[in-house]
């Protein structure tokens, strides 16, 4: 981003006056303290999100260095920045807030504004108008980002092709996109994505696009829409106005425009059933604005894999390797710098980058843009020359490469030797889960979320670090040992035990674990603990039974409870709560409801009769939605965090956070009439081919799932289990497909879901993730 813009320019966007120094010069903008790395010349918005308030990081942004800021008005600054009170004449006069934040923060020039994003998208506006370029606007239920980086990838050797970072289509998103076009650029690819009914409306003034890319529409992200024909006409709003809008031909009966241009599909074999009417778009468009080019022809022949995303997985010696290789963009090298920066903690940073030959005169560029970040190490590998593994030990490695490195191989090089069949985590869609529950829950109540059975499988240490870093305010534990691996591991947020043991009560006190206690005789057990280690003041939660009639003091022994507390120091109660028995279901409405009014007398008591100051909390995920008005201080995520749930309705929005997939070992045929497997329980009726899939029974694919019962996805389709499930393998019918060694195939995913595998299972998704086997290596993606 290189901007140069006056505080008078920013004013005039802002349609607000400027305070302090106004003899300077904006040249790029910040919104994370976190990745300040050339505060001169940066203009810093205070923004909030679904979990934090930006107002917290204006001190952090100020001592590092800047002295721009664009702030909400609002008289919670007098507590953030210490104020006294004379220094304010009254908490509602905008002025004397103003003048007293200025003071704290001197020679710094501040703009005062009603809401910091509606302004840095002012600002986005007005750079979007110098711009001489086409700029096309791209937006769909799926496949956005995956035609960005198509349709650059097919046009940069023939036009000069800036595009939004990633997947950068958010509110705040379009509006950093549109403050990287510059004059060196002759086309623009901005991506749009809304969630919500008028959102596109405010992108559409902001983007004002020339031409329009619908790359796909359906149920996705429609839960907030009265209807799907609500829905499309929304993001339809975003071509109001352009030349030719490119759309797929699938849709012709539902988008009504004059200006589209209906694609017909083009069907590639390198590629998942389903992107054809992609590829159709991506053909249309691209031939549109580069017609009779043979340098595109061959482009799209070498499209690159669909794998637009970063992937974090354990690599040799100890390592972390995030692979990042899609392309080396400066702009995506520097977010995937502070990833690292973040991911690593005190761990040593490796940056490896793979030159593509025409590109080695930019290392110098390169490693002015590393520098700020100071790395423990920085490898430029050439062509012909692969990664020193060996000489890595005990670091988070980043891998970014250039597209014609083709540096996949490289990276796998690195990988942990590990099961080939593996667990995907997919960190974006737990980040959508949680955002969709902060959005749901009133202002102020916390979240504790559930990272107990290695956080449902997916990881406990690596999914609670992603949480620690994404506001969330609690975790919560079955037993003290997981609490202690994470605490080992640098998780710093408050974690509750849930089941707590009382033989090692050192565990509680050295490793700052906040026990569950549900009954006077685990009370006073730990109570004789903390006294024999001279503990006092550690934090427990009480649990209450209010009808579930599992663990939990009865509502009737508050006062022997209070009593017996208030008489031990050693104690100090941080949580009081209780758990629903069945929170998603209508039919028992009236128990809930009961439950509530049981629940809520207790915590009403406590509050009037002693001294603690403690967080209520009772809602799990289902009640958080269903009873939001009873979420008291915190409410509880568990299993649909990860993106499951029985509730149709709120299954619509929620994303899947976990998928399962393996390689194909071997392919052979089986003559007609012989046997498969152990105890010869199948027999192929015809001639027969088979693929043999590394994974079994050891790995969480049960042994009921023999004999067809089961299935696997190969290329889309579904390849039912022939004979029994081994312990380490299993055999499916492939049909007529031509299956290459070493293909992927999909356990759990798009075509075969957690629902649909947990079912022929015969079980709950509940069963299915805990039981993944902790052999398999899990990957961590970020798209």
């Amino acid at each position: 981003m290189k901007l140069s813009y006056s505080v008078a320019t920013c004013s005039a966007c802002f349609h607000a006056s400027a305070i302090g120094e106004t003899d300077r010069t904006i040249t790029h903008v910040l919104y994370d303290s976190r990745k300040i790395q050339h505060p001169e010349g940066g203009l810093f918005f205070a923004l909030s999100g679904a979990f934090r308030t930006g107002s917290d990081f204006i001190q952090d942004a100020y001592d590092k260095g800047v002295r721009m800021f664009v702030l909400p008005v609002s008289s919670r600054y007098a507590s953030l920045l210490e104020l006294t009170s004379d220094e304010i004449v009254s908490s509602s006069a905008e002025t004397s807030i103003e003048e007293a934040v200025y003071r704290e923060l001197t020679d710094a020039t501040i703009w005062f504004v009603e809401d910091p994003l509606s302004a840095l998208q002012e600002l986005a506006k007005f750079h979007r108008e110098q711009f001489k370029g086409t700029v096309v606007g791209i937006t769909g239920s799926v496949g956005k980002t995956t035609f960005k980086e198509w349709a650059y990838h097919c046009l940069k050797d023939e036009v000069r092709v800036v595009r939004s970072p990633k997947s950068f289509n958010s509110q705040l998103g379009v509006a950093l996109s549109l403050l990287e076009l510059h004059d060196g650029a002759d086309l623009a690819l901005i991506e749009a994505g809304i969630s919500r009914p008028d959102e596109m409306e405010r992108l559409k003034q902001i983007i004002r696009p020339s031409l329009g890319v619908l790359t796909a529409f359906g149920s996705a992200h429609s839960e907030n829409f009265d209807s799907e024909e609500q829905h499309l006409k929304e993001k339809m709003k975003l071509f109001a106005g352009c030349e030719r809008v490119f759309v797929p031909a699938a849709l012709k009966g539902k988008v009504k425009s004059d200006n589209a241009v209906f694609c017909e599909p083009s069907p590639d074999q390198r590629f998942p059933e389903g992107y054809d009417q992609l590829l159709g778009v991506l053909r249309t468009f691209v031939n549109h604005l580069v017609p009779n080019s043979t340098r595109v022809e061959n482009a799209l022949k070498t499209l690159p894999s669909l794998a637009l995303r970063m992937e974090v997985f354990d690599g040799v010696n100890d390592t972390t390797i995030i692979n990042d290789t899609y392309n080396l963009d400066k702009d995506a090298l520097t977010e995937a710098l502070h990833f690292q920066q973040n991911l690593a903690g005190k761990k040593p940073r490796i940056v490896v980058l793979g030159l593509a030959a025409e590109y080695r005169s930019e290392v110098s560029s390169l490693k002015e843009l590393i520098e700020p970040f100071k790395p423990n190490r920085v490898v430029f590998v050439e062509p012909g020359e692969e990664i020193p593994w060996n000489e890595f030990h005990s670091a988070v490695v980043l891998v970014k490469a250039h597209r014609g490195r083709h540096f996949e191989r490289e990276v796998a090089k690195g990988k942990a030797l590990k099961h080939l069949t593996y667990v995907e985590v997919n960190l974006s869609a737990l980040r959508h889960n949680i955002q969709f529950y902060k959005t749901h829950i009133p202002k102020g109540v916390q979240l504790l979320s559930m990272v107990k059975a290695d956080a449902y499988g997916t990881g406990a240490v690596k999914v609670a670090d992603f949480l620690q870093r994404n506001g969330i305010n609690y975790l919560g534990v079955a037993f003290a040992d997981e609490g202690v691996e994470l605490r080992k591991n640098g998780i710093r947020l408050p974690i509750v035990v849930m089941n707590p043991d009382t033989e090692n009560i050192a565990q509680y006190v050295d490793y700052q674990l906040e026990p569950a206690i549900y009954s006077f005789e685990q009370l006073d057990e730990f109570v004789a603990g903390l006294i024999l280690h001279g503990a006092t003041e550690i934090p427990v939660h009480l649990k209450f039974d209010s009808g579930m009639h599992r663990l939990g003091f009865a509502p009737e022994d508050k006062e022997q409870l209070l009593a017996v507390l208030t008489a031990q120091p050693e104690l100090n109660v941080k949580g009081i709560y209780s758990h629903l028995a069945d929170a998603d279901n209508p039919v028992n409405q009236v128990f809930t409801e009961r439950q509530i009014a049981s629940f809520t007398e207790i915590v009403n008591w406590f509050r009037e009769k002693s001294n603690f100051t403690f967080a209520a909390h009772l809602l799990n995920s289902e009640g958080a939605l269903r009873f939001p008005s009873s979420a008291f201080d915190m409410v509880r995520l568990g299993i649909s965090m990860y993106g499951y749930t029985e509730n149709k309705e709120l299954k619509k929005s929620l994303q899947p956070v976990v998928s399962w997939y393996s390689k194909v070992s071997q392919v052979k045929i089986v003559p007609k009439g012989d046997p498969v497997g152990y105890g010869l329980s199948f027999t192929a009726q015809n001639e027969l081919k088979i693929a043999i899939i590394p994974v079994g029974y050891a790995d969480g694919f049960r042994r009921s799932l023999s004999n067809g019962v089961g299935s696997v996805v190969i290329r889309g389709k579904k390849c039912p289990v022939v004979g029994r499930v081994c312990m380490d393998m299993i055999m499916v019918d492939i049909g007529d497909l031509e299956v290459n060694i070493n293909e992927k195939v999909e356990i759990i995913g798009t075509t075969q879901t957690m629902a649909q595998f947990a079912e022929a299972m015969g079980t709950i998704p509940y069963e299915v993730l805990t039981g993944l086997s902790e052999r398999m290596q899990r990957v961590y993606i970020e798209e």
